[in-house]
């Protein structure tokens, strides 16, 4: 999974992609915004990465101003209301084009690197902080962190580990060393990219070369999937979601290959409910594994998730094939039939509590939801992005 990569081809791709999606954006408009900036391009992770450089910017004018020995910023009220400032910019940011140009450069060469050498990469991560000051920079950085996060996310409040860097690079390798069998392939994570501007995959990486005293393993030894063509690897995951399919008289097309991502935006309202398998009455979840709407909507409130309010017109019509096929698995028993149903039910629900109380009356019980899990908890920051207001 870790690779080499090529930082030649990767700065100049990140170039291009990034004129491509500037050129669009800005023969239009002025300034770029922060509700613009979560669905800029259909890859989350760049778009995150863009909002995690531009939240480190805000930490940096803080630190600045914290520095001043004239004032105490300890005191309770300035504290606060520096906290209500900085609520306050999150929610105009106005960028031009000359700023921000370089912002999706940085990225887009993050996000290949994530993707490629996530191992360099989260090193990279705790080299940028104090010693003592990883933990924290992991806390403040999870939401942003949307591959391989699984890599580091139990490193957070690690009991007994110690607080240098060292340490957390042991751990992080230890951790590489377990999951880089399972690790997803770097090429259906970049796949996203090439939407926007066709990426090589020859290129990314520097191929090892063999010789004749040295026996040396290419960067796709560690996963078979990986000596097949992006395309083929894409189609075969499609084709799993497939075998989900039912069957049935009433719509002939359902025994047919998905060809592309427009299986999933499919508009036929009668049969999706028609053939959604019918929940058990009575299994809603309980008091202790009810999510709390409240709850919920204060944590996604927070500064750093303010600007993503109201971005999402339709659920269904929203959710990336990745994510697809990760709720299907993890949150609707592998039936995309159930899932394309709960999309379409809280799309018709007025409010974020509304939308909440029907994920716990219908789903967070029968299919027993963990509320604390991290794929529970991106649910439902996407139903958090579909509305405005929390009531």
């Amino acid at each position: 999974m870790s690779a080499k990569i090529n930082s030649n081809y990767v700065e100049n791709y990140a170039k291009e992609f990034s004129k491509q999606i500037c050129d669009q954006y800005f023969s239009q408009k002025k300034y770029m915004t922060g509700h613009e900036i979560i669905t800029l391009s259909p890859s989350p992770q760049v778009n995150f990465f863009i909002i995690k450089t531009i939240f480190e910017a805000w930490q940096l004018e803080l630190e600045k101003l914290k520095s001043s020995p004239y004032f105490d910023y300890r005191d309770k009220s300035v504290h606060e209301a520096l906290k209500d400032f900085m609520n306050v910019l999150s929610r105009t940011i106005k960028i031009e084009r000359s700023y921000f140009e370089p912002l999706i450069i940085q990225a887009v060469i993050d996000s290949i690197t994530l993707a490629v050498d996530p191992l360099a990469f989260f090193s990279h991560e705790f080299d940028k902080v104090q010693n003592n000051e990883v933990n924290q920079s992991l806390k403040d950085n999870k939401k942003y962190y949307k591959w391989h996060n699984n890599l580091v996310f139990n490193l957070i409040d690690k009991a007994g580990l110690e607080q240098s860097k060292q340490a957390y690079k042991d751990a992080l390798k230890l951790n590489f060393s377990n999951q880089k069998g399972s690790l997803e392939d770097y090429r259906i994570l970049l796949n996203s990219m090439g939407q926007i501007r066709f990426i090589d995959y020859d290129e990314v990486v520097i191929k090892e070369i063999k010789t004749e005293n040295q026996e040396k393993e290419t960067v796709s030894e560690e996963k078979p999937i990986q000596e097949q063509p992006p395309k083929e690897i894409i189609k075969q995951e499609i084709e799993k979601a497939n075998t989900f399919v039912k069957e049935t008289p009433s719509h002939p097309q359902s025994n047919e290959s998905i060809e592309s991502n427009d299986e999933f935006e499919n508009d036929e309202e009668e049969f999706l409910l028609e053939n959604v398998p019918t929940l058990k009455q009575g299994v809603a979840a309980s008091t202790a594994n009810a999510i709390d709407p409240l709850q919920a909507w204060a944590k996604f409130e927070t500064e750093e998730y303010s600007i993503m309010k109201g971005t999402i017109k339709e659920l269904s019509e929203s959710v990336g094939l990745n994510q697809r096929f990760m709720f299907t698995k993890e949150l609707f028993d592998g039936n995309p039939d159930l899932m394309r149903h709960a999309l379409k039910s809280i799309d018709n629900c007025e409010s974020f509590v509304e939308a909440i109380n029907l994920i716990n009356e219908r789903f967070v019980g029968e299919l027993k939801w963990e509320k604390n899990s991290d794929v529970v908890v991106e649910f439902l920051q996407l139903v958090f992005r579909k509305f405005d207001q929390k009531d």
